[in-house]
């Protein structure tokens, strides 16, 4: 298996004290129940589309050597500059990758696994926690521009919603298979508990659930070849 992501399938988590970024120690092969296969991880703290598909073409020589190829994606590509934002909200501001650059970006990296002999498996992305995500990205700067530049504070799950969709979509008309660990996480009635204080990463009880998610779908997977 080969994972191109960013820092979610890097596995970050928050310190709840330190407020310093962290990389959980998890054997995810074991998780999995795949302590014999090989996981290359090229997931990268803050990765785009745009990235991954540079990731990708750099290691398109060795994709061949992976039954599948994880991607998570779209997390960054809809984020924002939130400094500029704060600056100036009367301005127009686009997200990293608007959406139709992110859709036409995304479908890039799926041709080019399965033209280098892969098979892409897509995942969801997780929810986002809007207040504590609006009080992160505020720090020091003026969040009230920010609110304003919004119209309200859950425009902000509403939009990082939208790329998911978009995700989906993709996966559906590319006939992708795909691993939903998004909806794991909004069937549960408090799954802002498994969320960081950055309102963006899960914490480690989030992340198991994201394994679990993952080994009890991704076998439904493996029938799927080239």
């Amino acid at each position: 298996i080969c994972v191109f992501g960013d820092s979610i399938t890097k596995g970050v988590v928050l310190h709840p004290i330190t407020c310093h970024y962290e990389i959980i120690k998890t054997n995810i092969g074991q998780f999995l129940g795949l302590n014999k296969t090989r996981i290359q991880n090229y997931s990268m703290f803050g990765c785009t589309v745009s990235k991954a598909l540079s990731l990708v073409q750099k290691r398109s020589n060795e994709l061949r050597n992976y039954q599948h190829v994880f991607l998570e994606l779209g997390g960054n590509d809809c984020n924002f500059v939130w400094g500029e934002i704060a600056e100036d909200p009367g301005k127009e501001h686009l997200p990293k990758t608007p959406l139709v650059k992110f859709k036409e970006l995304y479908r890039q990296v799926v041709s080019e696994i399965r033209s280098n002999g892969s098979n892409p498996i897509i995942l969801t992305l997780p929810p986002l926690e809007p207040n504590r995500f609006f009080t992160w990205v505020s720090k020091g700067i003026n969040g009230d521009n920010i609110l304003n530049w919004l119209g309200d504070v859950d425009m902000i799950y509403r939009w990082q919603e939208m790329y998911n969709i978009e995700v989906m979509k993709l996966a559906a008309t590319m006939d992708v298979p795909m691993i939903d660990i998004r909806s794991a996480f909004l069937t549960k009635n408090h799954y802002q508990d498994l969320i960081c204080a950055d309102g963006i990463h899960p914490t480690n009880e989030g992340y198991n659930l994201i394994y679990q998610t993952i080994s009890e779908q991704y076998p439904n997977q493996t029938a799927v070849t080239v």
